[in-house]
């Protein structure tokens, strides 16, 4: 068939769970001819590659990804469900025709259903569920009925475990592609069972199918929170339509139409204020906790809440291409672009399983065939080399030092999405830190008060009276201050806004004003020592408001965001680890200097959430970066970062995004974290160790015959559990401790400084 013109096709690909599985999507499709620029994104569920139609048709492409188990549908169509191995109960996808790839983020309306099903719920569950009840039945008829019988319940357990598995190996094996895990679990399962240990075969597939689960929730969960990024923007607007106001769909404007956004309203588009003055929270877009004055001509972004008075704003994006928007395609062009963690047994099988089938049918066909020896010697030998190949030992060892991991830094509160996360947070280089609400506690406080004339408690009962009933974060703190020191507000009638400038209020007769510089020099109250002072405040970093009465100034309150009181202890504990940090913020640079020079960290300010994106890139040519955040602007740097690492307190799409969360809001628990990953790797490097050496030596001893199939039974059980044992030390590990001998211990098994391989691997 003739060449054609290559061309950008895109599907949407069900049933993907993990790296191996995009790795298999991957592997169906880029060896057909005429396919180049092969892209497939987990999270975001897509297949995206450069096509000549006149060498391939779309249907091949389908085809072959049909092919290897997995759904497929063009973008925009409504999803399929996969075709082999393990499928998504009926009503997993409702409101398909939304979820296509062409869908405005802001007109989708899924509801709550269109969440991930119950894991109970999946094909996936039920099989978990029903072998391991197969097996807990199996185990009991041991004790009160014969042998026969509980012998009969493991075989059938290891049947209806490992028939899903076996479909999708065989369908692997029809593809090009026969030494996957599948495959690798139907040969050991299916080995154990013809030598006549049931019990352990399926006990195995339980376990395979228990961790098969556990990914299939986790990938349904962080769908779920990419999903909820698009619910920032509101689904409806006002639109000014011949001087009148109506609500239309924000997916339907149009750049250059105009909107009305009210007080509290969340602003429909990306746009440019053409008339009124009001703070808009960006917390949702920039995670900055004080609002921003928006005037005429100021630009604002969807998502954005309107704090104080009404807005006209004219639309300069189409909804597609709206902040919001944006943010979720930089956490799926992230997911994409980051090259998943393979599983290891997955990746060691591609040599370790073909040399093990291969000796062992050697070892039972060629001694008869070359020599004239017994056939039932050889064969019994090729068997018990199977069992010795069978990779028990290291299919618990690895999943064994990871769930010790796992658990000890829960109850830390370290928590790490599985072992690709643990592995890449031990050879982390860098840390990158978000500024509000990471570093710092995420709201101001009031951090100085300069009396002109008076007392300090007589002015903030004058501020906290003006501020009384206000929501604005600058209001809230002051009269928050004003009730730790036990001061009462003073009582205030005609208390009213000042939009962009603060608020004002009649106090004992007076007109009482509490607002920004810019108000006081309005009102003639700023001299040129008033002046200084501000500004010498403000050069650290602090907002400062001017009291006046009667347009007197009273006195000054400066107010900063302050750093968690770990923050700086937290960076040097990572400098101590032979890593590198850095604070990447959207707040202006003067604070960002103020803050990190307090903290001894590196800065980089003014950032919107692309720009952090590119602030990981930069770092990621160097090394292994970590990125720690809180917010929805976080998302995207969290997820283009080797390991995004959520606070706490910080919202459900980061902590959803990231692949590690700090519960307990301590800055110092990122080093334990990475102690405790760097502890695990080198725990996991010993226990395959000790799997792969006990084989080597009973593999080598069962093939000259001097050991035998009881003896191969003991040495796989007998590695099982000394790589078990190893394994649970890891529950007595203290992470978030001092260093130690174990911090040491932990930190000679990292990286101290990027090497070349870092900024390749």
């Amino acid at each position: 068939m003739a060449g054609g013109i290559a061309a950008r096709r895109e599907w949407r690909v069900t049933g993907m769970d993990c790296g191996a599985c995009a790795a298999k999507v991957r592997g169906a499709v880029e060896r057909l001819p005429g396919v180049a620029d092969v892209d497939v994104a987990l999270m975001a569920e897509r297949l995206r590659l450069t096509l000549d139609e006149g060498r391939t048709p779309p249907e091949r492409i389908e085809t072959a990804v049909r092919g290897v188990g997995f759904g497929i549908a063009p973008a925009g169509a409504p999803p399929e469900r996969p075709t082999g191995g393990f499928v998504l109960p009926d009503g997993a996808f409702p409101d398909a025709a939304k979820a296509g790839g062409d869908t405005d983020p802001a007109e989708s309306d899924e509801p709550a259903g269109g969440a991930s099903p119950s894991w109970m719920s999946s094909a996936r569950g039920r099989l978990v569920i029903a072998t391991g009840a197969l097996l807990a039945v199996a185990w009991a008829s041991r004790l009160v009925l014969p042998a026969g019988i509980a012998h009969w319940a493991f075989v059938l357990a290891t049947l209806i475990g490992i028939l899903p598995v076996a479909r999708r190996a065989a369908l692997m094996a029809r593809a090009r592609m026969p030494f996957t895990i599948e495959m690798l679990m139907t040969i050991a399962a299916g080995g154990a069972l013809v030598i006549g240990e049931p019990e352990e075969a399926a006990l195995v597939v339980f376990l395979f199918a228990v961790g098969e689960l556990l990914e299939g929730v986790s990938a349904g969960k962080a769908r779920d929170s990419i999903r909820a990024l698009s619910k920032l923007v509101p689904k409806t607007a006002r639109l000014e339509v011949g001087g009148t106001t109506r609500e239309v769909r924000a997916g339907t404007l149009l750049v250059g139409q105009v909107v009305r956004v009210r007080p509290g309203d969340r602003v429909p588009c990306d746009g440019e204020v053409i008339e009124g003055t009001s703070g808009v929270d960006e917390s949702p877009v920039t995670g900055e906790s004080v609002p921003r004055l928006k005037e005429p001509g100021a630009a604002v972004f969807a998502g954005s809440i309107n704090a104080e008075a009404l807005l006209r704003v004219r639309v300069t994006k189409s909804a597609e291409d709206n902040t919001i928007a944006r943010i979720v395609r930089l956490v799926e062009e992230a997911e994409s672009a980051r090259a998943p963690t393979e599983r290891f047994i997955d990746r060691f099988s591609r040599v370790y399983m073909p040399a093990v089938v291969g000796a062992a049918a050697f070892v039972a066909v060629v001694p008869p065939l070359a020599f004239g020896l017994d056939w039932g010697e050889w064969v019994y030998r090729a068997l018990a080399l199977l069992l010795i190949g069978c990779p028990c030992a290291l299919v618990i060892s690895v999943p064994a030092s990871i769930a010790s991991a796992l658990s000890t830094g829960a109850r830390h509160g370290l928590l790490m999405k599985g072992g690709a996360v643990i592995e890449a947070a031990a050879r982390t280089t860098h840390v990158a830190f978000d500024k509000t609400g990471t570093l710092t506690q995420g709201h101001p406080r009031v951090t100085d008060v300069t009396v002109l004339s008076g007392r300090e408690d007589d002015l903030m009962a004058l501020a906290a009276g003006v501020e009384v009933g206000a929501s604005h974060p600058l209001a809230l703190a002051i009269t928050a201050e004003a009730e730790r020191r036990g001061v009462d507000a003073a009582p205030a009638t005609r208390s009213r806004a000042l939009p962009g400038k603060g608020a004002e209020a009649v106090i004992d007769g007076a007109t009482v004003r509490v607002g920004s510089p810019r108000l006081a020099e309005e009102r003639g109250a700023l001299t040129d020592g008033l002046r200084a002072r501000v500004a010498a405040l403000e050069a650290e970093g602090r907002t400062v408001v001017v009291v006046l009465r009667d347009d007197a100034p009273l006195g000054l309150v400066a107010l900063r965001d302050e750093p968690r009181a770990d923050a700086a202890e937290a960076v040097a504990q990572l400098r101590d680890l032979g890593l590198s940090s850095i604070m990447l913020t959207g707040d202006n640079a003067r604070t960002a200097r103020a803050i990190a020079a307090g903290l001894g960290i590196e800065h980089r300010s003014d950032l919107m959430p692309e720009d952090k994106v590119a602030a990981i890139r930069d770092l990621a040519a160097e090394g292994r970066v970590m990125m720690i955040g809180d917010g929805i602007n976080d998302a995207p740097a969290l997820a283009a970062a080797h390991v995004g690492v959520a606070m706490g307190s910080g919202t459900d799409v980061a902590l959803e995004t990231a692949d590690a969360a700090i519960l307990r809001d301590r800055v110092t628990d990122v080093a334990g974290t990475i102690r405790l990953a760097r502890t695990a790797m080198s725990n996991i490097r010993q226990n395959i160790a000790i799997a792969l050496g006990l084989k080597a030596v009973f593999l080598a001893t069962t093939i000259l015959g001097i050991t035998g199939l009881w003896i191969a039974i003991l040495a796989d059980t007998g590695a099982t559990v000394l790589v078990t044992m190893n394994a649970l030390r890891l529950l007595a590990f203290r992470p978030t401790g001092a260093p130690g001998r174990a911090g040491r211990a932990a930190r000679a098994t990292g990286p101290v400084r990027p090497g070349p391989a870092s900024a390749t691997t």
